[in-house]
């Protein structure tokens, strides 16, 4: 079980509860903020994703981390996202490298596990995303935001790619059965 607090403190329990370890001196460059989420891969275990946000503390930059030793140690994958608070992250239930990131302004994604971002707006308007779930079943992106409603956007050929799948020459995606 993973915990992440509003004055910028992250545990984790192995044992269901009955002892905590404080990880906040294994995490590089911690900002100290609101950890806006603190979410278990559900590929491997001891793989979570953590995100800090620093809006209400005028710090726009995005911090987000991963770590795959139950906190013992983190690193930094925000990489080339933009200055905008990060509110929630998801990774995929089918492909291990896709991730999701909602901000203050969107949504972008990675296909590489954090090495890279990029939007995934499309034609969804300028606004806060606070919760996102890729649906087990549809295979949709359920983004839920901040005063402008839900948006659903399918992401199964986003499933698909994959590192193998993005060096060949050519690929079918899969269609969506009706």
């Amino acid at each position: 079980i993973w915990a992440g607090t509003d004055d910028g403190n992250v545990h984790v329990t192995t044992d269901g509860g009955k002892n905590w370890t404080l990880l906040n001196e294994n995490i590089p460059n911690n900002p100290g903020y609101w950890v806006s989420r603190v979410a278990a891969s559900p590929h491997q275990a001891g793989k979570a994703y953590l995100t800090y946000t620093g809006y209400r503390r005028d710090d726009f930059r995005p911090f987000i981390y991963v770590t795959e030793d139950f906190g013992e140690t983190w690193k930094d994958i925000s990489s080339n996202l933009p200055d905008e608070p990060i509110n929630v992250v998801r990774q995929d239930r089918h492909n291990p490298d896709l991730l999701f990131v909602g901000t203050e302004m969107g949504v972008y994604v990675s296909f590489n596990d954090g090495g890279q971002w990029q939007s995934l707006r499309g034609d969804m308007p300028t606004n806060a995303v606070h919760d996102l779930l890729v649906h087990p079943r549809e295979q949709d992106l359920v983004v839920a935001t901040h005063g402008r409603g839900i948006f659903i956007a399918n992401v199964m050929h986003l499933q698909e790619m994959t590192p193998e799948v993005m060096a060949q020459d050519l690929h079918l995606y899969r269609v969506r059965p009706k």
